[in-house]
């Protein structure tokens, strides 16, 4: 007996060793792989996305590994000539809309156009006293300089980011079979459950990249192409802030188009600030309602709030990462909380189970012992 109780305690202190051991690796992997969270990320959400591509190549080449090149190599083509071409439109834009503010505040040009207007100067006139007007102008256009900067510094680190998104693309896309039985195997889930895990990922991914940035990006879209027909400076530019905006829940492309329909009000083009305002609050603000159904379905299951924090929430946190990483998380801890009373009910059955066999067994031998 004594020899059994020392064994116990051994085998107690080897698993408490264990365990330790084991949390600290994972803690040190995940610093580790810090630096790669954001490639792994879209590498992750892109591999989702294709998969059913990735499928259609594989039954046509035998070759898993050809089939998987092929298919980062297209997606390549699909993403990064659009977004190298933004970037570019991106860069001038912002330099010219920051150097265009300059001159009408230096110039003065924005003054005498109220005074054009004694209607609209009385109503700047108030909203003076409170904000600093050529202050704020300034403030908008070494913002755009700004960005301008960080766009250019930015760029060798976003070409690398990229580079290790397809990289690590490839891996998931030839390997997405071996990762997930990986995963069922040391989850301590049901299959079930990791099935439904599985699922409830995918739809939010596709929820995630169809339902919130398809539907910004439209918006964007829309919103740049009145402000280029309108004849706005730096149409490209405001179209990817107010897709920015759109993402956000609580602000929207309004942010955007309202201020500059004030601006071409102000201007005296009373026209084009009527078109602007109709187009924003009849095209670009109800286009959501239209698309998001159609693109996401019933894909996302995550109530209006907790959808709205796992956005906000992901993207203080993660940064732009945040956007996919934040719900991600969310269905994560979700489907865990419902397996809590799953592994509880399966534990009573079994106790159940166990306590029916003991009981069965006092009743076979009880004759015998009396």
């Amino acid at each position: 007996m004594h020899d059994l109780n020392d064994w116990d305690s051994r085998s107690h202190v080897q698993t408490l060793v264990l365990m330790s051991a084991t949390s600290l690796g994972i803690y040190f992997c995940y610093l580790i792989a810090v630096p790669f969270l954001s490639p792994l990320t879209w590498a992750m959400a892109l591999a989702t996305l294709f998969v059913p591509f990735q499928r259609w190549m594989e039954a046509r080449l035998t070759n898993s590994s050809v089939a998987s090149l092929i298919a980062v190599l297209i997606i390549g083509l699909i993403v990064v000539i659009p977004v190298t071409f933004v970037g570019q439109r991106l860069f001038l834009e912002a330099a010219q809309g920051a150097q265009l503010i300059e001159v009408k505040v230096d110039s003065g040009e924005w003054q005498r156009a109220l005074e054009a207007e004694p209607r609209l100067a009385s109503i700047v006139a108030k909203i003076s006293q409170l904000v600093d007007l050529p202050g704020t102008l300034k403030s908008v256009a070494a913002w755009l300089s700004i960005t301008a900067g960080s766009i250019l510094k930015g760029s060798v680190f976003k070409v690398l980011d990229v580079c290790l998104t397809f990289y690590f693309l490839f891996f998931f896309l030839r390997d997405r079979r071996i990762v997930l039985n990986a995963l069922r195997y040391l989850s301590p889930l049901s299959k079930e459950s990791m099935n439904r895990l599985f699922v409830n990922v995918s739809d939010t991914i596709y929820a995630t990249i169809y339902g919130t940035l398809a539907v910004s990006c439209v918006q964007g879209f829309l919103g740049g192409l009145m402000f280029w027909w309108l004849g706005l400076p730096a149409p490209l530019l405001w179209g990817v802030i107010m897709s920015m905006l759109a993402v956000v829940p609580v602000l929207g492309a309004f942010v955007v188009w309202l201020p500059a329909a004030l601006y071409l009000a102000f201007e005296g083009h009373w026209e084009k600030a009527l078109i602007l305002t109709l187009w924003g609050m009849l095209i670009v603000g109800t286009i959501d309602n239209l698309l998001r159904p159609i693109l996401v379905g019933g894909r996302l299951k995550q109530h209006t709030v907790l959808a709205f924090i796992s956005v906000v929430g992901g993207l203080f946190v993660f940064g732009t990462t945040g956007l996919v990483l934040g719900p991600i998380a969310l269905t994560i801890t979700i489907v865990l909380l419902e397996a809590w009373p799953e592994r509880q009910a399966q534990h009573e059955v079994k106790n159940e189970n166990l306590t029916s066999i003991e009981r069965l067994s006092i009743s076979k031998v009880g004759p015998h012992i009396r």
